[in-house]
């Protein structure tokens, strides 16, 4: 940086200028000089200094971000001898600053994470961290914070770990993960009407989820699984909690696509889901359209998880068919937006009984393609008082052309004749569909590629 280190009250007026500057220039020559410090070697004293300094929201959260992205672009500036140092100054930023702003928690807490995971002389950093903060009621929001983003960033791009390192990092995050969880019941036990820490209690567990290095047998007999389906059973719940506690039962189901290695927990699974029906039978009668889209996804997820059982075993334990029953349901509801989450389920089945072409198995499965394409019909026809021709591009009619994909993927299960209404309602004016093994861009063919829930930050 040209003219040598700048002085903190220069750093703490440009950061004033980036949020608070009415002209726009201005703005954006504060955003390049700030840039151009981030960059340089002062930041990670000017920042640690602004983080002392606590001066307002706006100049800590540049100084955490500051000190999160140098720790994870330019760690290699620092001499070993000063990692330890960086550690204790981080861990006592983010237990001074915990009640600033959450954000500003989120990026130390990044921080630290990734500190963690570059550090390899920090053994055991989950068990020190837990030791240091689980007995202090106020850490415990940052300290989870802390083991939510920490498996996060394991396979972050941003890193500049080996495989070596990283393989290094998920054998101790596995070793410590029931110590992990075991705090997370703790928390979610105490946490009585605090919607917030259950919230950050089923995203932390998530997090782990996602890893795959949680414990199937612990996981199974844990108390935390019956109070996640207990709030999702619950219609009183608000939305924030009952997405949260939504997306950490698709991590959970993700996590165990290989059902076989994974059979206690999964049983626990299986059976905690078809609990569900009832709940989205009231979200529905509520006309809750967030908590009905939240039970689909959780189907879905069951649905794809279960899928390879489902084809070789249908209706022998947990090739249960009742799970497609519950897909069948959320098709039934009037909002399209609600099948359409099923969709790539759909496709990935009839992939799967065109590829192991047994007309025996093809009869099985025929009835639920039979409804499904009823559903579909219905949902594809357009209202009373429609006028014109209906557009590709919004949002009904591609929901209508991907309707139209799917009837061709699952034509051979019912016949061309069944289809014809369906497939000419859902086609008519759209262009010509792709076939069972043409390309499909948005569809995601493989599992590897399915979304999971995300942490923002």
């Amino acid at each position: 940086m040209e003219g040598g280190k700048p002085n903190l009250p220069l750093v703490y007026q440009a950061v004033q200028a980036l949020y608070h500057d009415p002209d726009p220039a201005g703005k954006e020559r504060a955003s390049v000089w700030l840039g151009e410090l981030q960059r340089s070697m002062y930041a990670w004293e000017i920042s640690d200094q602004l983080l002392q300094l606590k001066q307002d929201v706006e100049s800590c959260y540049f100084a955490a971000q500051t000190m999160k992205m140098k720790i994870q672009t330019s760690f290699y500036e620092l001499p070993p001898e000063t990692h330890t140092a960086l550690r204790d100054s981080l861990l006592s930023h983010i237990q001074n600053l915990k009640d600033l702003s959450p954000i500003i928690v989120t990026q130390l807490a990044l921080a630290i994470a990734d500190l963690a995971l570059q550090m390899a002389s920090w053994k055991g950093c989950v068990q020190t961290l837990i030791e240091k903060y689980s007995n202090d009621v106020s850490s415990m929001p940052f300290l989870i914070e802390i083991l939510t983003v920490l498996p996060e960033e394991v396979h972050s791009r941003s890193l500049r770990i080996g495989a070596n390192r990283r393989t290094e990092i998920i054998e101790d995050l596995a070793y410590y993960s029931t110590t992990v969880v075991t705090l997370l019941m703790t928390c979610a036990e105490k946490s009585g009407h605090d919607e917030k820490m259950l919230i950050k209690v089923f995203r932390c567990l998530g997090s782990w989820f996602n890893l795959g290095v949680l414990d199937n047998n612990f996981m199974a007999n844990n108390q935390l699984l019956m109070i996640l389906f207990q709030v999702l059973q619950r219609d009183e719940t608000s939305t924030n909690l009952h997405e949260a506690a939504s997306d950490c039962v698709c991590s959970a189901l993700y996590a165990i696509e290989n059902v076989a290695v994974h059979m206690p927990l999964a049983m626990q699974l299986f059976q905690g889901v078809l609990s569900l029906e009832t709940a989205y039978h009231m979200a529905v009668a509520r006309e809750d359209l967030d908590k009905v889209l939240n039970y689909c996804r959780i189907f879905t997820e069951l649905c794809e998880t279960f899928l390879e059982m489902t084809v070789r075993t249908p209706g022998l334990g947990m090739g249960d068919l009742r799970i497609l029953e519950l897909l069948l349901i959320c098709a039934g509801h009037p909002q399209y937006e609600v099948v359409e989450i099923s969709f790539n389920f759909w496709y990935r089945l009839g992939e799967h009984l065109y590829k192991m072409n047994d007309p025996a198995l093809h009869r099985v499965f025929k009835p639920y393609i039979q409804r499904l394409l009823h559903s579909l019909a219905r949902h594809c026809q357009l209202d009373a008082d429609h006028e014109g021709v209906p557009e590709d591009t919004d949002d009904f009619g591609e929901f209508r052309m991907r309707v139209s994909d799917l009837v061709k993927d699952v034509i051979f299960l019912v016949g061309s004749m069944e289809c014809a209404g369906a497939d000419s309602v859902a086609s008519r004016d759209g262009p010509p569909c792709c076939s069972l093994h043409q390309h499909r861009a948005g569809w995601r063919d493989e599992r590897s590629d399915r979304p999971e829930p995300l942490h923002v930050r």
